[in-house]
């Protein structure tokens, strides 16, 4: 038996945001093995807590879908460190945790005063898409994208495809085709699409993630896909390149998450709350 819990991220009210299942100690499980939990807890991601490999980081992280593993993604990063602190991890530096992972070290910073986890972005490769693979792109939304700001596919460890849509409320009423949208994920070598449109005339933005491809037709609140639109609109010149802004997602799956954005110093950095719905343990030899 091994401790294990489920946290609600991006959120202080249990059962909203994205729940993580976090399994604390991992040691000694196989690759194999954590995927078949994966597949049995069945949510967007499960993770497996470790030692670290490397004296700069404070604890490892495996990540995985209910089909493949990740090298990196935003809530389970944020949702496995709130485990970690509440069963007694004391990092380092009080005020900043250090997380080993596929992607490498990510930082992520404690305010315990204010309950929020803030991590910091692995350092992003964009591609712009071809024309062809835009015209793709809005045949399987069923929606047209927003003019003139071609999508791209930005690696951040999770490859994610980033459009915006002419609004927020055009993007509440996206009904994709879930197997065109896998079919074309897969195709480019894509992990899901993560997509963003604006609420009127201000900076803060509504956020939708579909992964169909790696076992999650809609993501309900998405870390490393919010990132990801916000390495996009810097890219893009949406925002200046010192900037913070609020992110809502998951209001269409009944979840409501709140997800803080800011860039600064040619870095992203993505933050909210967490509470732990589910303490106990797993039944894991």
């Amino acid at each position: 038996m091994r401790e294990f819990r489920v946290v609600d991220v991006f959120t202080a009210t249990p059962f909203r945001g994205n729940p993580v299942a976090v399994v604390l100690d991992a040691d000694g499980m196989s690759g194999e093995e954590m995927q078949r939990v994966a597949g049995w807890t069945n949510l967007s991601e499960t993770t497996f807590c470790l030692p670290p490999t490397t004296p700069e980081a404070d604890y490892r992280l495996r990540i995985f879908t209910p089909v493949s593993e990740l090298p990196f993604a935003g809530h389970p990063t944020l949702g496995s460190l709130h485990a970690l602190l509440e069963a007694g991890l004391a990092p380092r530096d009080p005020g900043v945790a250090v997380q080993e992972c596929g992607a490498g070290l990510v930082p992520v910073r404690i305010d315990r005063a204010a309950g929020t986890l803030c991590l910091r972005m692995p350092q992003p490769r964009l591609r712009d898409l071809t024309e062809a693979e835009t015209a793709r792109l809005a045949g399987v939304l069923g929606a047209p994208l927003a003019g003139g700001c071609r999508p791209a596919l930005v690696d951040v460890g999770v490859r994610w495809v980033v459009a915006e849509l002419a609004s927020a409320e055009a993007l509440i009423a996206l009904r994709p085709d879930m197997a065109a949208c896998a079919a074309f994920e897969r195709d480019l070598g894509a992990d899901g699409v993560t997509l963003f449109g604006r609420h009127g005339a201000g900076e803060d933005i509504e956020v939708r993630s579909f992964a169909p491809s790696s076992g999650m037709a809609e993501d309900p609140v998405c870390g490393s896909g919010n990132g990801s639109v916000a390495i996009f609109r810097r890219a893009r010149g949406l925002i200046a390149a010192e900037a913070e802004y609020a992110a809502t997602q998951g209001r269409c799956l009944g979840r409501a998450g709140h997800i803080s954005l800011q860039v600064s110093g040619g870095e992203v950095y993505v933050g909210g709350q967490a509470v732990t719905t589910v303490k106990g343990e797993i039944a894991i030899d």
